[in-house]
Order: C-alpha cells, then structure tokens, then sequence
C-alpha cells in the first residue's frame, strides 16, 4: 500500500512550524476506527478556540462510521465527496449558532469563529496522527432537516476526519488529484498592501 506523507510537505518561502506544513486534507481513508482519546483532543482543541466576545457559536455532530447520524450525512454530500467521504472514519458537521447581542443584532462573525475552531480541530487532529478534510459540497438545507437543526443553527462545513490511507484506493481521477503536490497563491499575490 502507498501511503502519502513527507510527500505533502509544503515547499514554504518563510518558515511555519512542521505541523503547518505537513497538514493537509486527503480523500483516502484507511478503514480502522477513529481513536477516540485523539477525537476527544480535536474536538477539545476547537472548544478551546478564540472567538468573538467569548460566543462560541459553534457546534457539531460527530458520527462515527457505521452510525446513522454517518448514514445522514454521507447521503446529503454532493458530487465527487460521495465517493470518498464515506470511507473516513468519522464525518463531523460544523455549524454556526445564531448569537444575537443586547440589541437582538445577530452576530457577523459566527462563520468566521467557527473557521477558527475547525483551524484548531484540524491541526489538533494532524498533530495525533488524524488528518482532516473539510467540504462545503453538501446539501445543507438537506442536512439541517435531516437532523432536525433549529432555525437558528446552521451546518456551514463537513469535515472527514480518520487515518490517511492509500491514494490506490481511490478511483483514478481522485487518485490523481491525491498525489498531485500542493500548491497555494505566492504571498505577493494574497497580501494585498504589505509596507
């Protein structure tokens, strides 16, 4: 079996800690069960997350695979996340709960929090030894009746979460897409104004 590792490294300009350049998202899953002491910390790492005037305004479901909240979600992705998805070890949905201040104004920045958390969660998860990969190709009114969500929380993002498994696994234009290296926008392009 080949499995991708050093491989996916980021080639960076500046240096960034070796658990920032080695994360990455896969869609090649081994089939072994999600640790669950190394979920607990992820989940932990995004409890701990900073966010706006202490809101926290986030929430989740996490399913484990075999489960039917799994079932629900893997049946509301869209596209090619139907093929790979499902082999993850766990699928959790990231949602953003509507905070309202003293004047009834809802938040702004509940999406961008709940970014935050799942920064958190996701590098947590890459330091245990769990890769995750995140997707907004899903039918979100779809999920949020599928789980009967209140109106004033919303799913924004699906995360595969499990052991990185071997690219020869997927069908042969995912397989491609796997070990195709990692490339990002150079910093000139991205920082608009840099005096």
């Amino acid at each position: 079996m080949t499995l991708i590792n050093e491989s996916k490294t980021a080639t960076t300009d500046a240096p960034i800690l070796d658990i920032l350049a080695e994360r990455w998202s896969p869609r090649s899953y081994t089939a072994e069960l999600i640790d669950e002491a190394k979920l607990a910390s992820a989940l932990e790492a995004a409890r701990w997350s900073p966010s706006a005037g202490n809101s926290q305004p986030w929430r989740f479901i996490v399913a484990r695979r075999g489960s039917v909240a799994f079932e629900k979600i893997s049946a509301h992705l869209m596209g090619f996340n139907q093929a790979w998805a499902p082999t993850a070890s766990v699928l959790l949905v990231g949602l953003v709960k509507e905070i309202r201040d003293r004047e009834g104004n809802v938040s702004p920045t509940g999406v961008y929090d709940l970014g935050q958390a799942m920064a958190h969660l996701s590098v947590q998860a890459h330091h245990d030894g769990l890769h995750v990969h995140q997707m907004t190709g899903f039918v979100k009114d779809e999920l949020a009746a599928a789980f009967e969500l209140p109106a004033d929380t919303q799913p924004f993002v699906v995360a595969a979460i499990g052991t990185v498994g071997s690219p020869d696994d997927l069908d042969e234009v995912l397989a491609e897409r796997e070990r195709a290296p990692r490339e990002r926008l150079p910093l000139s392009e991205i920082a608009l104004v840099n005096e």
